[in-house]
C-alpha cells in the first residue's frame, strides 16, 4: 500500500498571502492566487501522485508568476464540464481564476504555472 503525504497547502497559500499582501495587491486578486495554487498543489497530489510538489513563485513589479511542480509526465488538461461530476473542474477553475496558465515539460516530470 502506497500512501501519499498531503502536501501543506495552507502553509503554501499563507507563504503566497503574504508575499502579495506586502506588495498591497487587492485582497480579491490574492484569494484568487490562492484558490489556484491550492487546486494546483492538489492536482500534483492527486493526479500525478507527487506526495511533495516543489512550489515556487516570483512577483515582478506587478507580476506573479505561481509554479507547481510534480512527477509525472502526463500533462494536464482541462475535462469538459460535467455538472454531476464530484471533481475535475480545477482547471476549469485555475482557467477562470488566472490571466492565464500553462505547463512546460521537464527532464523529470512537469511544471504546472499561472
Amino acid at each position: 500500500m502506497c500512501t501519499l503525504n498531503t502536501p501543506s497547502i495552507t502553509l503554501t497559500r499563507q507563504a503566497l498571502r503574504d508575499a502579495l499582501t506586502r506588495a498591497v495587491w487587492d485582497s480579491e486578486t490574492i484569494l484568487n492566487a490562492e484558490l489556484a495554487l491550492g487546486e494546483l498543489i492538489v492536482n500534483a497530489w492527486r493526479h500525478a501522485h507527487t506526495a511533495s510538489p516543489v512550489v515556487y513563485f516570483s512577483l515582478l513589479d506587478r507580476t506573479l508568476r505561481v509554479c507547481v511542480a510534480d512527477e509525472s509526465d502526463a500533462l494536464p488538461h482541462e475535462k469538459a464540464l460535467n455538472l454531476l461530476a464530484e471533481s475535475g473542474r480545477g482547471l476549469q477553475l485555475v482557467n477562470g481564476l488566472t490571466h492565464r496558465w500553462g505547463v512546460d515539460p521537464q527532464k523529470r516530470g512537469k511544471t504546472v504555472w499561472y
